[in-house]
């Protein structure tokens, strides 16, 4: 391409077609977003900002004596779906600079607006852990586990432990097609890690030993499988005030998820040689399992 016609590169921007490019970029890679379900983001998009997410109530079984039958008054949980995230970013293209670019920059930009929007989901994300069930907390933050390669494998095994107990395994978000089957098409646990308690884990033979090589079942960028669980690794977990760090497991059954790039635009800069470009990127998460969340804290040994 000569420098002419990247003089010219943006003056086809269609912001639909960028719009679709980001929203395909988002889609994969980031950390969080493998561990979430987004069965009601189609209803987000089409009909507003809340979507209203009935959760089944529990029904009891009882032995039948002398014919009496005793009813259940169910009444079934209620939660919002709220889309409250709303992030933009923007960015100025000189023309010169364009002109001299050996490069395609609006690809370059994208990729870097979705580093930008990754980080911040996936931290939004990460945050929601403190939602889970108060009996799927193993380890408090002020009474964190000291880690070390010997006892690393353990924490895992108590955490898949505890998903097993609260009956989160095959646990679904309550979105179901036609004929009754749960959308939700990974059910397989996970577990996030941040890379200090990956350096240890690394380190624990247990762990190397039975996961010598690549399983093409696993999540895009986890290292492993520990108890069932894919094992992922997000710089965005980060340790608390007190030190600890929290490692998360769940099911995608646990989170609910939707976001959308709503708006793509470009202005002329009127004062220089440039143009604006800006984009509005909304999103929002609810806990609709909490029970289908666990949560160990732990420091470093």
């Amino acid at each position: 391409m000569s420098n002419t016609d990247f003089s010219t590169a943006y003056q086809n921007f269609i912001p639909e077609f960028w719009s679709k490019q980001l929203e395909e970029l988002l889609f994969t890679n980031a950390v969080m977003l493998q561990c979430v379900n987004r069965n009601y983001e189609g209803q987000i998009k089409e009909a507003g900002d809340t979507v209203n997410i009935l959760t089944p109530g529990e029904i009891s079984v009882s032995s039948l004596h002398g014919g009496n039958i005793n009813y259940d008054q169910v009444a079934p949980d209620k939660k919002q779906l709220v889309i409250d995230q709303k992030k933009f970013f923007a960015f100025r293209i000189d023309d010169v600079a364009t002109a001299q670019s050996g490069v395609d920059l609006m690809q370059a930009h994208l990729r870097n607006a979705k580093k930008s929007i990754e980080i911040d989901q996936d931290s939004y994300l990460i945050g929601l852990h403190t939602e889970a069930d108060e009996q799927n907390i193993i380890a408090a933050s002020d009474s964190a586990t000291a880690v070390t390669p010997e006892n690393v494998y353990a924490q895992f095994v108590e955490l898949a432990k505890v998903l097993k107990n609260s009956n989160a395994i095959g646990l679904t978000a309550g979105k179901t097609t036609e004929n009754g089957t749960p959308t939700n098409a990974k059910t397989v646990p996970w577990v996030v890690i941040n890379p200090d308690v990956e350096a240890v884990l690394l380190q624990c033979e247990q762990f190397t030993s039975s996961f010598q090589t690549a399983d093409k079942t696993l999540r895009e960028g986890a290292i492993g499988r520990i108890s069932g669980m894919d094992v992922l690794v997000s710089t965005n977990l980060k340790a608390d005030a007190n030190g600890s760090i929290p490692i998360i497991a769940g099911t995608n059954a646990a989170i609910t998820f939707a976001s959308q790039v709503a708006k793509i635009e470009k202005i002329r800069d009127v004062n220089t040689f440039s143009d604006l470009i800006r984009g509005l990127y909304l999103y929002g998460a609810k806990v609709v399992q909490p029970k289908a969340l666990a949560v160990n804290y732990v420091k470093l040994g």
